[in-house]
């Protein structure tokens, strides 16, 4: 059975930081050829984060959305089986639900409907 944890969600002030962790156990990341972050806010639909993509040995690929460019860094260890998502520069309009997920198959890194499998999300709230 694959499972996803989130942690590493909580409260900070305007620019501050966190750290989100996502640790896959049933399957490794090597076996997934995406991982990403999403976050959902109240009221709004799901939307992109950040993905990284094995496209080689050792050798991975970043997107970002461009609400976070610059300012959230996604980053993975394969040994720990493990994806993070450092959160500097924080503001308010990035208070969400973060959920991390995994692709199996090649897709769009952007699209939520092309991943397989997700957690149950971590809290983030900033405040002003």
């Amino acid at each position: 059975q694959v499972r996803m944890v989130e942690s590493g969600g909580g409260l900070v002030q305007a620019g501050g930081s966190l750290r989100l962790s996502c640790a896959a156990s049933g399957r490794t990341f090597s076996d997934y050829t995406s991982a990403g972050w999403f976050r959902q806010a109240p009221g709004k639909e799901r939307e992109f984060v950040a993905a990284i993509t094995s496209i080689g040995r050792n050798v991975y690929y970043s997107d970002y959305a461009d609400a976070v460019k610059g300012r959230f860094t996604i980053s993975r260890v394969k040994d720990l089986n493990t994806v993070y998502l450092q959160m500097n520069l924080l503001k308010p309009e990035d208070t969400a639900i973060y959920y991390c997920a995994a692709q199996t198959a090649s897709g769009s890194v952007y699209d939520s409907r092309t991943y397989d499998y997700w957690g149950q999300g971590t809290q983030v709230t900033v405040s002003s």
